[in-house]
């Protein structure tokens, strides 16, 4: 059986952990805020991720609404 000096002393350890933890994501949380802040000041995301165009984006629409009317359909019954 363990004697109440390891008990504690493992309770102890495990709580700095959970603080050290704790301290580091409250770090990062409020940096990925502050990118956001940034973000939204300069007018969009930073990332250099190409972004679609807008014609893709109006066939992506029309593909989905094409889907949807033949999921409409088939709930229908009726056969296409």
């Amino acid at each position: 059986m363990m004697d109440i000096q390891a008990i504690a002393l493992t309770g102890v350890l495990a709580l700095a952990a959970l603080l050290v933890a704790s301290l580091f994501a409250s770090k990062a949380w409020l940096a990925w805020l502050e990118v956001r802040k940034l973000e939204l000041a300069r007018g969009g995301p930073t990332s250099d991720e190409p972004t679609a165009p807008v014609s893709g984006n109006r066939i992506e629409l029309a593909d989905l609404r094409e889907r949807v009317r033949k999921l409409e359909a088939i709930a229908a019954g009726i056969d296409l």
